[in-house]
């Protein structure tokens, strides 16, 4: 693996672990190579044996020398950055699944952001989803046990169980006036990459919840319908990365290629040389190059989906519009290791194509829109007490009775999906974007 040519080996995977630490995530489908150690690596290493050999001879129970070493390492790797991690076999192995699109689980993405148990995106049409869980909610408790001192991976694990069973979160959002709690029952999710539909005849919209190992295929079938639906007369394209909490590097920088003629999408910069990686766009035969382009993002989109938003943004390809991005600018490496288990390790950062770094700070849209709050998370005004607050009051004859027509029961009205105020922002764009157009082109005429 310290060689040049193991980086044709070099694969990149996903790490959706039901509900996991977002990313994108390099796979080196190897085993390490121990390198040399220094002389007091061997002597702090000495130390660790004396305390494994205490703690096996003295420990009131009897341990497991692999339990006692599995937990030095998950110990060592939390001093680390909240995106590396020690995967034991089974879940290593799941993780080696879950890349491929279907896992069990809540469906969540999570990180820690300063100390707090934090979703960076509910997955779309899973269990967390459908309960309402958003980017950027805290999570304080999980089943009741605070969450406040545990590390990603005890929460993952206290996440997961079998389809059906139920795990009640302890939610904080910014608008609750105190946390809440939501039940979920775990189910088998099974993620649908590419979704598309065509907006007043002549607007593609094409939304892409993660990267996976199918999205550019799924993508090109998603472009071909929409033009045939259109009939040729597709005027622009709306692309929805809201909630994209990242996936497979490759898979993002094939999409952002559709978009672009030349230049770089996407650098990696590491420690090693092997670390270190310029992706560029090529000239390609296809319309997506022409059409007018608008990037939807927000706080849950991460990762893979500010490569493609950064590349885009930086090359003046599109408008990006919605909320800052999540900010996370790092890459993982997937080591195999001998017993089944793998190493989940930081590598490098990636920067756009101008040289910006994205850790901790996002990609900033060109034009900021917010989304419009639920009714009930909506700031209510104190309301002033009247007399049918008071208690005993006396109640109009006429209030009885609409009362009781309040009682009948009444027949169901299909439930109205709230408004999507930045969807409807970049398709007014788009449509000012053929105004223009058609104004310039009188004017040359």
């Amino acid at each position: 693996m310290t060689q040049r040519r193991g980086m044709k080996g070099l694969k990149i995977t996903s790490v959706i672990l039901l509900v996991f630490i977002l990313g994108v995530t390099v796979g080196l489908g190897r085993f390490h190579k121990v390198t040399a150690l220094s002389n007091p690596t061997y002597e702090d290493l000495r130390v660790f044996a004396d305390v494994l050999g205490i703690l096996q001879r003295e420990y009131v129970e009897e341990t497991k020398s692999k339990d006692l070493i599995y937990g030095a390492i998950k110990g060592m790797l939390e001093t680390l950055d909240p995106h590396s991690a020690f995967l034991p076999p089974n879940m290593y192995k799941e993780m080696q699944e879950e890349t491929k699109g279907r896992f069990e689980g809540l469906g969540i993405e999570i990180t820690i952001r300063e100390g707090v148990l934090t979703v960076v995106s509910p997955i779309e049409d899973t269990p967390a989803y459908k309960a309402g869980i958003q980017a950027g909610d805290q999570i304080l408790r999980i089943d009741g046990e605070a969450t406040k001192n545990m590390n990603l991976m005890d929460a993952v694990k206290r996440m997961r169980g079998p389809k059906g069973t139920k795990v009640t979160l302890t939610i904080m959002r910014e608008g609750f006036p105190k946390p809440r709690e939501f039940t979920l029952i775990r189910d088998v999710i099974p993620i649908r990459s590419v979704r598309y539909e065509l907006l007043e005849k002549q607007y593609g919209y094409i939304r892409l919840s993660q990267f996976q190992e199918k999205t550019d295929s799924e993508f090109q079938k998603a472009i071909k319908a929409l033009e045939d639906e259109a009939k040729g007369n597709l005027k622009g394209v709306i692309l929805d990365l809201r909630n994209n909490p990242g996936g497979l590097l490759d898979q993002a920088v094939k999409i952002s290629d559709y978009f672009l003629d030349s230049g770089v999408i996407v650098s990696i910069e590491g420690r090693r040389e092997e670390h270190k990686m310029k992706f560029n766009a090529h000239p390609q035969d296809n319309n997506l190059k022409h059409y007018p382009l608008v990037v939807l993002v927000n706080g849950g989109s991460a990762s893979g989906a500010e490569i493609v938003a950064g590349a885009i943004q930086d090359h003046g390809r599109g408008i990006i519009l919605g909320t800052q991005t999540f900010g996370k600018g790092s890459v993982q490496t997937i080591f195999s290791l001998k017993d089944g288990s793998g190493l989940r390790l930081t590598t490098a950062r990636y920067y756009t194509p101008s040289g910006r770094s994205i850790q901790a700070k996002g990609i900033v849209p060109d034009i900021i829109v917010k989304p419009a709050l639920p009714e009930e998370e909506k700031g209510v005004p104190p309301k002033m007490p009247s007399e049918k607050d008071l208690e005993r009051h006396l109640s109009d004859i006429k209030e009885k009775e609409k009362k009781k027509e309040e009682e009948k029961p009444k027949v169901d009205v299909k439930e109205k999906k709230p408004a999507d105020t930045q969807l409807e922002r970049a398709l007014e764009l788009l449509k000012s974007w053929e105004i223009f157009k058609n104004i310039a082109t009188k004017k040359q005429g």
